[in-house]
């Protein structure tokens, strides 16, 4: 799913491409993608995007008569930038939205559809769809340590859900946790200030210095390569592949259709956590630490 730092890189490319420019044409392949009928989405046709704004994980336009559209990508949705007289891609596509400047398209990769499009009347509908997360780069110690603690859950979930932290889902929660040193099955009310300063200082380097990385890889362009998984991430998606900083092999934790992936020596004090689809099969076999793991 796109997070933060591409959020970020796509409403910078669109702000570029069709802030001020008029919607001409609006055309939906799929009828499931819109999730709002009141008002319609054919009311935006004729009006000029006035702001582009990031809600969570979601691009936000806002037209000239106060009217929201917001595309919500969800795990594999993409959007694409065609200038005007461009050649089109013949990729299946979900939705298409003429601009007088261009022509943007949601495509979603995969047979599940899961990406979502939203129309609302005004700024108050738009703020009612809003999750609620906190936004880190813009908050206190202290308001980042009240979320935090204010439920007892671990690491992971509380940083990858929306209504706690915004913009913050599964590939960027592993890589602020291995900033941090931390288990991604830490307790939020087990910690002490000094590991939630780690944790909140962890943030606030990796989002920035991500985004940073993604619009340089961009150069301008409109972003095309939109992905969770790069290989210069130093734990996700990079099972087996030894950690950047002490070289032991990255190790994870699967669960539905997600996984976690840490470093034992720099984040579990060399623990192994338990991979449910592993360790109910080997069950006392399972190794308990990555010293253990390594001499088998």
């Amino acid at each position: 799913m796109p997070e933060l730092p591409d959020i970020a890189v796509y409403i910078e490319a669109l702000e570029a491409r069709v802030k001020g420019a008029t919607l001409e044409a609006v055309r939906l392949a799929h009828p499931f993608l819109l999730r709002t009928f009141d008002p319609p989405i054919s009311e935006l046709t004729g009006q000029r995007v006035f702001e582009l704004r990031r809600v969570g994980k979601r691009i936000a336009f806002r037209f000239e008569r106060g009217q929201w559209l917001v595309i919500h990508l969800m795990i594999a949705g993409r959007l694409h930038w065609f200038g005007k007289g461009a050649k089109k891609s013949a990729r299946a596509v979900l939705a298409s939205f003429t601009f007088d400047t261009g022509f943007l398209t949601l495509t979603e990769a995969g047979s599940k559809r899961r990406a979502s499009l939203y129309v609302f009347a005004n700024e108050a509908a738009l703020n009612a769809h809003d999750p609620g997360g906190l936004e880190v780069l813009d908050a206190s110690f202290e308001e980042f340590r009240a979320r935090l603690t204010a439920e007892n859950h671990t690491l992971k979930r509380s940083l990858t859900d929306p209504r706690a932290f915004s913009g913050i889902g599964n590939a960027y929660s592993d890589e602020i946790l291995h900033r941090a040193g931390l288990s991604p099955v830490m307790l939020t009310q087990k910690m002490n200030d000094a590991a939630i300063r780690k944790l909140y200082d962890a943030i606030r380097i990796v989002m920035p210095e991500w985004t940073q990385r993604l619009r340089d890889d961009a150069k301008g362009e409109f972003p095309e390569h939109v992905t969770a998984f790069r290989p210069e991430m130093a734990v996700h998606g990079r099972f087996g592949k030894p950690c950047p900083v002490c070289g032991t092999s990255v190790q994870r934790i699967r669960y539905a259709e997600n996984e976690t992936n840490y470093c034992p020596r720099c984040q579990t004090g060399g623990k192994l956590l338990a991979d449910r689809a592993l360790s109910r099969l080997l069950k006392s076999d399972w190794p308990k630490s990555i010293d253990e793991l390594e001499k088998l």
